[in-house]
Order: C-alpha cells, then sequence, then structure tokens
C-alpha cells in the first residue's frame, strides 16, 4: 500500500483537490437557499467518489485489459435496458432505478468504451480494414443507444473521444480523413433523428434572441450572469441570477455560469489553469506510460475530460449549442462524478506503474 501511494502523481492529486475545494464552493452557493441536500448528496459522493479512486489505483493494468471486454458488454446492456425500463427525468429517458441508487448508464459507458478500444488498438496493428470497422462498431452501437434517450452531448463526447484514440493508435492520415470525410453524413443522420428541442436549441444557438421566453431563455440569463460578474465577480453568495434563480439548472449543466457571476473572471481563470494542468499532466503521463494500453487509454480519459470542460464553458458562454454535458467535478450528479473520479484513477495507475520514465517524478529511491 505504502508503494502505491508513494508513486502517486502529485500533481494530479493538487490539481483535483483543488476541483473539489472550488466545487463545493460553488455548489453550496447554487443551493445554499434552495434544496441543501443537493450539496450533502455530493459530499456523499465525493467520499465515495475518493474511496473507489483509492480502490482502483491498486488495480493492474494487465487487470483492466482483462475487464475491458466484460466492461463494455455490461454498460452496452445497461445501456439497451433504458428504452425498456429507464427512468425519465425532465423529459429524457436515461437513468436505471437500481432501487438504492439510480445511474446513468451512459456515463459507465463512455468510460468502458476507452478501456475496450484502449485494448483493442494496443494488441493489433492499425491500418487494416478489420482494425478500423470493428472499433467503429464498437463506438456506433452505444452511440446509437445513447441518442434516443436523447442525450446528444454524450453522442458527441464518444464519437470525439473514439477518433482520439483512432489518432493516438497510430493509424494513417488517410484513415483519419476518410472519418472526417463522413461526418456530413453522420450530421444529417443526427439531425433527422433529434428530438424537436434538440434542433431548436442548435438554431437558437445561431439567434438567442429569436425565443428569449422558451429555448434561447437558458443562454441569455447564463450570458447575463457571466458578463456581470466582471472581474472580482459580485462576491461569494452575492449572485442576483443565481440567487433570483433565473438560472435554470444552475447546480447541474450552468453552474459554470455562477461560478462567473459569483467569482468573476479571477475565479474563472483559477477554474482554467485546474483543468489546464490536469489535463497537460495527462497527456505527460500518457506520452511516457510504461505500455502501449496505458498510453492509448490515458489519452483517451484525457480527450474526454478536455472535450467536457469545453463543451459546458462553450454552451453556457453562448459559443456553442445547448447539450447536456457535465463541468468535470464541478456540477452536481453522482453518475457523473464517480466515474469521473474512477477514469482519473485509472490514468494515476498508469502513471504509479511508469514511475520514473514521467518528467518532474523520480522515485524516491534507486530501488524504487
Amino acid at each position: 500500500m505504502i508503494f502505491v501511494i508513494q508513486r502517486m502523481d502529485k500533481t494530479i492529486i493538487l490539481s483535483l483537490l483543488g476541483l473539489l475545494t472550488l466545487s463545493l464552493f460553488v455548489l453550496y452557493a447554487a443551493v445554499h437557499d434552495g434544496d441543501i441536500a443537493v450539496f450533502q448528496k455530493q459530499v456523499i459522493f465525493w467520499c465515495l467518489g475518493f474511496i473507489g479512486f483509492i480502490g482502483i489505483c491498486f488495480v493492474p493494468l494487465r487487470l483492466m485489459g482483462l475487464l475491458a471486454w466484460p466492461a463494455y458488454i455490461i454498460a452496452l446492456l445497461s445501456l439497451a435496458l433504458v428504452p425498456l425500463i429507464g427512468d425519465v427525468h425532465m423529459g429524457a429517458r436515461r437513468w436505471l432505478d437500481l432501487g438504492v441508487v439510480a445511474f446513468q448508464p451512459s456515463e459507465m459507458m463512455k468510460w468502458a468504451l476507452m478501456l475496450m478500444l484502449a485494448h483493442w488498438f494496443a494488441s493489433r496493428e492499425p491500418n487494416t480494414w478489420p482494425n478500423f470497422l470493428i472499433p467503429l462498431l464498437m463506438v456506433m452501437l452505444p452511440a446509437a443507444l445513447i441518442v434516443i434517450q436523447p442525450d446528444l452531448g454524450t453522442t458527441l463526447v464518444l464519437l470525439f473521444a473514439a477518433i482520439a484514440m483512432l489518432i493516438a493508435s497510430g493509424f494513417a492520415w488517410r484513415w483519419i480523413f476518410a472519418a472526417i470525410a463522413a461526418s456530413p453524413l453522420v450530421l444529417y443522420i443526427l439531425w433527422h433523428n433529434m428530438h424537436g428541442y434538440q434542433k431548436q436549441r442548435v438554431l437558437t444557438f445561431l439567434d438567442p434572441q429569436s425565443d428569449p421566453l422558451g429555448a434561447g431563455y437558458h443562454v441569455i440569463q447564463s450570458s447575463i450572469a457571466i458578463g456581470s460578474g466582471g472581474f472580482w465577480g459580485k462576491g461569494y453568495l452575492q449572485g442576483t441570477q443565481g440567487r433570483l434563480h433565473f438560472l435554470p439548472e444552475q447546480h447541474t449543466d450552468f453552474i459554470f455560469a455562477i461560478l462567473a457571476e459569483e467569482g468573476g473572471l479571477i475565479t474563472v481563470t483559477v477554474l482554467l489553469v485546474l483543468y489546464g494542468i490536469l489535463i497537460s499532466r495527462m497527456l505527460t503521463i500518457a506520452a511516457h506510460a510504461h505500455s502501449r494500453f496505458g498510453a492509448l487509454l490515458t489519452t483517451g480519459i484525457a480527450s474526454i475530460f478536455m472535450l467536457y470542460a469545453f463543451v459546458n464553458i462553450g454552451m453556457v458562454s453562448g459559443i456553442l449549442p445547448v447539450v447536456g454535458v457535465p463541468l468535470p467535478f464541478i456540477s452536481y450528479g453522482g453518475s457523473a462524478l464517480l466515474t469521473m473520479l474512477g477514469a482519473l484513477a485509472i490514468v494515476m495507475r498508469v502513471a504509479i506503474e511508469s514511475r520514473g520514465n514521467i518528467p518532474w517524478q523520480r522515485p524516491s529511491s534507486p530501488l524504487s
């Protein structure tokens, strides 16, 4: 146990602690005059997540590779059950109720898919049709099940992360360009299978003022909150958009607006720096990983974190359409937080097994 703890990456730990601190302060600000039970639940999720985080750090990468197929199949079966017996919340059928707790299979699938793709590409040569088409099928099956829930945001995350894995695995650029060339067809299919409110979100993104009390309401109110925060912010627990509940979903998808309104540009910068440190460190670990499997897996996980942060901040700021994507480690949500901590623990395990190869991190003794 001491061996594992000594080899943990301090940069990841410090970045995570910084995000934890910021998360609890911002979440409390979003719910302190409403449902305080939300804050209490998130504290419990953080505690459970850290227990799982430590536990996963002790799991060898070789065993994770053996678990790739079972994890993918379980996640896929869970997704297949959602349209049949899933619970409906806010017009979307995305949750499975296990009695004790409800969870989103799509959250589990993101990380199970990264595990599966890393396992597949690590043991096979790229630039062959079977090794290209079979992983493509692995991606499209869960993507189709997720998009009908409907959950466009998670579907796009899966596709982006799969492309990142494809690039990292060593496929020639002609294969990448072939996948990109097919994107108009994919977008056409997505558009004609989107629900009416999803189409309206895209159209509202182009002109939020066209429906200020309907589909454009979220973006307009979040833009007001972000702009009114200025450089220093209005002060902790002093944000008017949040306190007066003009912001819908202010503790989940739109929590960034609360952070920007009360903390201003200075707090937003702190958040972006923490994300930058965390993601760049993950990419450094991937570049110096002891195994190809670890490098690919870390790359896929880093790409998901990066896209989550970019899309959430972009949609809340009005530069991207509104999709259901949480802000990593900040938004409220048990399924998202637990799976993100689990994914980060996998990256930590890669760092532990690669100790000595990673810059800024050296063994404590020649025998380590």
